[in-house]
Order: C-alpha cells, then sequence, then structure tokens
C-alpha cells in the first residue's frame, strides 16, 4: 500500500477528494492528513494573495478568520470532515491538527509512518512561493521523499 502524508489547510472539496485519491491509479493509498490551522502570523501575505486572486472581499475579511488558538476548533472540524470524505472515497485515512511547527510534525510523520510521499495542497500564496518559503518548497528540503505541491479547489 502506498502511503501519502497530506498537509492541507481547509476542508477538503470534493474536487480535491477526486484529486488525491485517483492520483496513482488503482493503486491502493493510504493518507496521514495533517491539517494546518491558521497561524496568527502572515496575515499580510494572505491577504496580499486574496488580492493578487482577486478575491478582495476574502483581503478585507483577513482580520474575521480565527488565527492562533482560536483556530483549533475549525481546523479539526476541517479535518475530520476530510477524513471522512477520504474514507467515502474508499482510501484508508487518519490525521491531527499540527500543534508544533508545520515541518517539524512534517518530518516526524513521514519517518513514524514510513511514508512514500507528501503531498501540499494549498491555495496559491504569490510572495512565498516567489521567495520559495511556501510550505511546499520547505518541505523538499526536510522530508526525505518526495513533495508534490497541488492546488486545492478555490470558493
Amino acid at each position: 500500500m502506498f502511503t501519502t502524508v497530506l498537509m492541507i489547510e481547509k476542508p477538503l472539496a470534493p474536487a480535491d477528494v477526486e484529486m488525491v485519491t485517483t492520483l496513482h491509479g488503482d493503486e491502493q493509498v493510504s493518507f496521514v492528513v495533517l491539517m494546518q490551522p491558521r497561524g496568527d502570523q502572515d496575515r499580510l501575505l494572505r491577504a496580499v494573495d486574496d488580492v493578487a486572486l482577486g478575491h478582495l472581499e476574502d483581503a478585507a475579511r483577513e482580520n474575521a478568520v480565527p488565527e492562533g488558538q482560536e483556530a483549533f476548533p475549525p481546523a479539526e472540524r476541517a479535518l475530520a470532515y476530510s477524513l471522512e470524505s477520504l474514507r467515502k472515497a474508499g482510501a484508508e485515512a487518519v490525521g491531527e491538527v499540527v500543534e508544533t511547527h508545520p515541518l517539524d510534525a512534517l518530518r516526524t510523520v513521514v519517518d513514524r509512518t514510513g511514508a512514500d510521499e507528501v503531498i501540499v495542497l494549498t491555495a496559491p500564496h504569490f510572495v512565498e512561493e516567489f521567495f520559495h518559503r511556501d510550505w511546499t518548497s520547505r518541505a523538499r528540503h526536510k522530508v526525505g521523499v518526495p513533495v508534490l505541491k497541488l492546488f486545492a479547489e478555490q470558493d
């Protein structure tokens, strides 16, 4: 069985589930999902990304989105929803909300599970990607397995 660590920032949309569960054709895949709650940093970068994507209303609402400790309950609900969606699609899935530095958590989970790959499913983050400071670029130097970046379904 192929083991994939899937790092996400929001609940999986049906298109996301289909994309990650069919990526390896008929091969059975087991997912370990890491849900990254919104941190209390990088609000400006997220607003810039929203503006670049033409989501002006989202940029204006950045202050209203829970961050830090307040982001854990929504992250737990998003994780539960995502795990259930993967299981309904026929995949094995377990997961956890990231409570430490995301790259440290990612490396620990890859080592613990013997994962074959990491998929970072994220919205575009133009500023971070330009400077190679996004999770995918940074993970490629840390985890020791292939890291694939996919863009999540946008609302």
